[in-house]
């Protein structure tokens, strides 16, 4: 029986294209494969074996870490740092990056993960995910820190997530498009099932968090309010909200229906001391990537993500992603507001 296209096969035809390919590449993302595959398999029996609630431990982010948060960041570390293909990793949950053991070879790749974003509702059975980025590991490097990981998102080879729900999907660009690939379990290979993914330019849905409404800046509230007065507003359509609080669950709705998603900067994040709530290294440059990739934008409310110079591994963004006309909208707003608050 024919199965379809593997993602395996499918990275190492595009691998062909490439004049002068190795194959480091192809590999590394098989590794990062068997990676998810583990993952998904533990985010699925969690429940069964025990490894659900919290894991009494705090992240750099002062996040409470659940117990699968511990067990996927590990699967990660152990699937990756043996294969020769990386100079260093990342993680969301960890202070600092990790070096590869001295006893491993180290290969050209630098790697950043959220190894399950959205971890806050598994305990309730939402969607979760993986988000990873891979970048270059700076020329004559051996031994990468922080600084050569603080590299914007344009300069990515790929990105992708992974996302545990009623099925488990892969979805990946390396900056010719996206892929969507479904787990089989029944060969343990993930499968093309969505080609060249594109995010539809009209759209009637918006994504944020609504409980926040009293602390947004003007741009944000006008927008949402205009979504939310519908035909007899200036938009002359009705619009519905979701919000899932997983930003793989997200993303993944607005690439496959299009709509806009936005975690702004607002006033409580302000009065923390925080420049945005999302991570740009491990969420916002990844999905921003994937996002464009499919058609759409991203942004901040004022630039472009991906064209930002990084300062810190752990550092925060605004996001406003998803379907290009809205994300415009959005910028839009923001810049009439600026232009006022000159005059």
């Amino acid at each position: 029986m024919d199965h379809g296209t593997t993602l395996t096969q499918f990275i190492i035809e595009e691998q062909r294209r490439i004049p002068g390919a190795t194959g480091d590449f192809t590999s590394l993302l098989n590794d990062i494969l068997t990676a998810c595959k583990k993952i998904a398999c533990a985010v699925n029996r969690g429940g069964l074996i025990g490894i659900l609630g919290s894991a009494d431990t705090e992240n750099v982010q002062g996040e409470t870490q659940k117990k699968l948060d511990i067990i996927s960041n590990d699967v990660m570390i152990n699937s990756l740092e043996w294969t020769g293909h990386l100079a260093g990793m990342a993680s969301e949950e960890m202070d600092d990056p990790l070096s590869i053991p001295a006893m491993y070879p180290k290969g050209k790749y630098l790697i950043l993960f959220d190894p399950l974003d959205g971890s806050s509702s598994i305990d309730v059975n939402v969607s979760v995910g993986t988000i990873f980025s891979i970048l270059r590991c700076p020329e004559g490097v051996k031994e990468p820190k922080v600084e050569d990981f603080l590299q914007p998102g344009t300069q990515q080879v790929c990105a992708g997530y992974a996302i545990y729900g009623p099925t488990t999907m892969l979805v990946m660009t390396s900056g010719h498009g996206v892929n969507g690939f479904t787990l089989d379990r029944s060969i343990g290979e993930f499968i093309l099932t969505h080609s060249d993914m594109k995010i539809p330019a009209d759209t009637q849905e918006f994504a944020i968090n609504m409980s926040n409404q009293r602390f947004w800046d003007v741009p944000i509230k006008r927008y949402v309010d205009e979504c939310i007065e519908g035909k007899e507003g200036p938009r002359k359509k009705d619009f519905n909200m979701r919000w899932v609080a997983s930003m793989v669950a997200e993303v993944h709705r607005i690439l496959t229906r299009g709509g806009i998603f936005m975690y702004p900067l607002d006033s409580k994040l302000k009065a923390k001391g925080q420049t945005g709530k999302l991570r740009l290294m491990y969420e916002a440059n990844p999905m921003s990537f994937i996002v464009e990739q499919a058609g759409g934008a991203s942004s901040t409310g004022t630039a472009r993500i991906m064209d930002l110079q990084p300062n810190d591994l752990h550092q925060r963004v605004p996001v406003v992603l998803g379907s290009k006309v809205e994300v415009e909208k959005v910028v839009a707003y923001h810049q009439e507001a600026d232009k006022k608050a000159v005059a």
